[in-house]
């Protein structure tokens, strides 16, 4: 199955957690708090603009992202749990 976002969303592959801390503490699954990184998987359209044309997104296809520990909505594709954003939610690209 593809997926495929419409408008002015962006797809988000949710970064691993970490399992230790800096300390060397193992975390058991409890524990882990939700990343908010990920890898941006795929783009919609753009948003719609007053004057007919699409407005360009600032991020692209696999840029790593920041976003807001409530932003989107979980999705599960094959098996697979990913993050449906608009794009106002995310906050920083890094690297």
């Amino acid at each position: 199955m593809k997926i495929r976002p419409l408008g002015e969303k962006v797809l988000i592959k949710r970064l691993e957690a970490e399992s230790t801390t800096k300390g060397g503490i193992v975390l058991p699954d409890s524990a882990k708090e939700k990343p908010r990184q990920g890898k941006v998987v795929a783009l919609g359209d753009g948003k719609l603009l007053d004057d007919g044309t699409r407005a360009k997104f600032q991020v692209a296809k696999d840029d790593v992202v920041l976003f807001s520990s409530y932003a989107g909505t979980e999705v599960k594709v094959d098996g697979q749990e990913y993050l449906l954003m608009d794009e106002s939610d995310i906050l920083a690209v890094i690297g």
